[in-house]
């Protein structure tokens, strides 16, 4: 094993202090010592300058989505002005659908009913005379006994269709009316329309009641 002379740099290193080794350090690493604790301002600068662009950014496109709605960007689309066109329904239509969904159950699709329990539509009376009666007995239900084409029914009451008290259904006016064209232009009666107009004028001329009876829309007009 060598001897360690005096002049030996390893001798000299080991008995410097920790300051003058941190300075050759970082004279060694290019860079001056950060005594004031000084920062650069640079990095802050950018970091609240794309911050603003990205609330700016956020805050256009909320105002100006219209929603994300496709039609808005339609190159193709047509101006409606503000205004929507409603397509108008065929009542006839709307009619025949809402009687087979509700009313064939116990009319039949055919319009002849049950034989000594529901009455038939077909060549009615009822469907084809008043066109306010006929909407009293929808609206407003019936019930007792009814004579129809000489044959008295009395088995079941006509439920509630109308938007009053005691409704199972609350069927709006112009469904009623819907109805009531069709059941009157089919099964072999030729009955003139009914409007929702018609409708409408009955509904706010009787307002919630009970239900009719034979008697009572018999004294009618």
């Amino acid at each position: 094993m060598s001897d360690l002379t005096p002049k030996d740099p390893r001798v000299e290193q080991a008995g410097a202090s920790d300051e003058s080794l941190q300075a050759a350090h970082e004279k060694l690493l290019g860079r001056k010592p950060d005594d004031g604790a000084h920062y650069k301002m640079l990095p802050l600068v950018l970091l609240f300058v794309f911050s603003g662009l990205i609330f700016y950014a956020g805050t256009y496109l909320n105002h100006y989505s219209a929603r994300y709605d496709a039609t808005v960007f339609d190159e193709n689309g047509h101006s409606t002005k503000g205004v929507t066109a409603m397509a108008k329904v065929d009542p006839m239509v709307l009619g025949k659908k809402n009687f087979e969904l509700v009313c064939a159950t116990c009319h039949q699709v055919t319009g002849l009913g049950v034989p000594g329990v529901y009455p038939p539509l077909a060549e009615s009376e009822w469907v084809n005379g008043s066109e306010e009666r006929l909407i009293r007995i929808v609206l407003h239900g019936l019930k007792g006994p009814v004579s129809v084409k000489g044959t008295v029914y009395s088995a079941a009451a006509m439920p509630v269709f109308g938007k009053v008290a005691g409704s199972g259904y609350n069927w709006s006016d112009d469904k009623i009316a819907a109805v009531l064209t069709y059941i009157r232009a089919s099964f072999g009666n030729k009955a003139p329309a009914v409007t929702s107009e018609q409708v409408a004028a009955i509904h706010a001329k009787e307002g919630d009641r009970k239900e009719w009876s034979a008697e009572e829309l018999s004294k009618l007009p």
